[in-house]
Parts: structure tokens; C-alpha cells; sequence
């Protein structure tokens, strides 16, 4: 079933989710504080596919349509976004795809006992929040399959329905969807990304990299 999504950024990832998805036929609100940068990328999704259900909004408005908001913005951001959108998302899935790194790229700034996506909780109570697309660069959109191999992409929640919906959108981006467990196992997904960028860097990956699990089933 197709859904109605608002995302908030227009940076790499913003940019990279809100194409797949608009591909993929979903309903998509793009929103961010440049709003001449949203509407052009809203132009670019309309002019690679005529038929995209895409259009650029202000957050109010992009959060008011959407059944599911992913905010495509830096964990720094998390908590003044939170604060704008907290009377407009109550009963909506808000997807976490932050990494709360620290400047150098090599750690994370959040405590051992939580995670970018816990804190969300806590922000928005009444909203049911999931983990994913986080261990994903934003070239992997464009390739989601590397060296023959189906990228995974791991998704995480408390809400057994909303990570159903969540891990569609995630096979819907072209990647392979791997239920990860509670919202708490997003601690050990943050920490997998900080070792993927170090991979990246160290390996020349050109951020074209992801994870993969395999196994005889």
C-alpha cells in the first residue's frame, strides 16, 4: 500500500530518500529550511519520472499530509525539529535515520545507554518511532546493489506494525529490510555506521558501501 510521506532535509540523504520513494510510487511532501532548494529537487523527481506524486512544503504542512516523517537532518537538529512538529505527529511513524557522530567521525556523542533514536522517543511521546536507513550512504540509493549483492538495510522499533510499514519502505528503496529488533538495538546500528564510515574512509569506498548479512537461509 502506498503511503504518504513527509521528508524534512534536502541534503544528500533527504534528497536520496525522496527520490526512491517517489519512484517507487509513494506520496511525497519534501520540506526543509531552504525552500527553494525543496522545490527544486521536487522539480528534479517530477522531471526524471512524469508521474511522481511529489511536491515541496513547509514542515507544518509536509508533517500535517504525511502518515510517516522521516527527518533527513543532522542529530544536532533533532531536538529544536522535534519541537516544531511535536503538536502534528501524534499516531504517526517518525523514522530516525541520524547517526549522532562526533566532528571527527570516529564516535558518537550519544551516552552507552542510549541512542539518536531513543532521544526522538522521549522528544515526540506520541509518536511511534523507527529506526532505519541509517546504516545506508546516500549513494546506495542510486545502488542498492553492490558487487551483485542486495544491500541490507536494518530496521528497528517497539511497534511490530510500524516496523512492518517501515521495512516495506526499506524494500521499496531497492534495499533488503532486516528486522533488528527493539528501538534499543539502534544503539548497535549507530555504532555500525561509525564503523562503516571508517571503512570508507580508510578503504576508498567512495560511500559506495553497505552492510550485508549472509547466511544459508
Amino acid at each position: 500500500m502506498k503511503k504518504s510521506i513527509a521528508v524534512i532535509g534536502t541534503g544528500n540523504m533527504g534528497s536520496a530518500i525522496a527520490k526512491a520513494l517517489a519512484n517507487a510510487g509513494h506520496e511525497i511532501y519534501i520540506a526543509g529550511k531552504d525552500a527553494q532548494a525543496a522545490e527544486t529537487l521536487a522539480q528534479t523527481i517530477r522531471a526524471g519520472q512524469a508521474d511522481a506524486r511529489v511536491q515541496a512544503v513547509d514542515t507544518a504542512a509536509a508533517v500535517q499530509h504525511a502518515e510517516i516523517i522521516i527527518p533527513a537532518v543532522w542529530y544536532a537538529t533533532y531536538a529544536g525539529l522535534a519541537e516544531e512538529i511535536r503538536s502534528r505527529v501524534a499516531g504517526k511513524i517518525v523514522v530516525s535515520i541520524a547517526n549522532p557522530l562526533n566532528e571527527t567521525f570516529d564516535g558518537l556523542v550519544t551516552a552507552a545507554d542510549t541512542s539518536a533514536a531513543e532521544e526522538l522517543a522521549e522528544l515526540l511521546p506520541e509518536a511511534t518511532i523507527v529506526k532505519a536507513f541509517n546504516t545506508t550512504f546516500a549513494a546506495d540509493f542510486t545502488t542498492p546493489r553492490i558487487g551483485g549483492q542486495q544491500v541490507d538495510c536494518f530496521v528497528a522499533g517497539d511497534d511490530e506494525q510500524a516496523l512492518q510499514t517501515v521495512s516495506d519502505l526499506v524494500a521499496d528503496a531497492g534495499f533488503r529490510p532486516l528486522n533488528a529488533g527493539p528501538l534499543s538495538m539502534s544503539r548497535t546500528l549507530e555504532s555500525m555506521m561509525v564503523l562503516l564510515i571508517g571503512l570508507a574512509m580508510r578503504y576508498d569506498y567512495n560511500w559506495l558501501a553497505g552492510w550485508k548479512v549472509l547466511s544459508q537461509a
